[in-house]
């Protein structure tokens, strides 16, 4: 049976419903059978590349997040000890376990340079099955 789906780009996406349902990668669940929430994705800023490159280095090769990707540029604006700051940074968007997070929050914040990292976990609520079980199957099972 298909479906049409409004893509949010203002076109019609015909959807089978037996493909939208299971996954592409043998053996792995769909993500119909389990929640999406099970993945987060953490945005944390760095005050330059250099330090964001080895924090995450260090994060993967701990196995306490199966991604990081820095993104350059980031111009932030904020308020810190009473006084206003504008500041360039870098973005880092992390991809974890929601079951890991307490320890890759604990990690980061104590590989941060700053007195409060900003570390925000966001719920993945759908994503493209095969990448989320490729996070899952990254992330160390002892975090999880």
């Amino acid at each position: 049976m298909a479906n049409l789906v409004d893509s949010g780009y203002g076109r019609a996406t015909k959807l089978l419903d037996d493909q939208h349902r299971r996954g592409s990668v043998p053996g792995a669940a769909s993500a119909y059978n389990r929640p999406m929430s099970s993945v987060f994705v953490v945005l944390c800023t760095f005050p330059n590349a250099d330090e964001a490159s080895n924090v995450a280095k260090t994060l993967v090769g701990e196995e306490l997040v199966a991604c990081i990707n820095i993104v350059p540029g980031l111009r932030s604006i904020y308020r810190w000890q009473g006084e206003i700051h504008d500041a360039s940074e870098v973005l880092a968007v992390i991809k974890t376990t929601e079951a890991g997070f307490p320890a890759l929050e604990q990690r980061l914040a104590a590989l941060h340079s700053y007195d409060c990292p900003e570390i925000l976990a966001l719920p993945v609520n759908q994503g493209h099955a095969p990448y989320i079980d490729w996070v899952l199957g990254n992330v160390s099972s002892t975090t999880t």
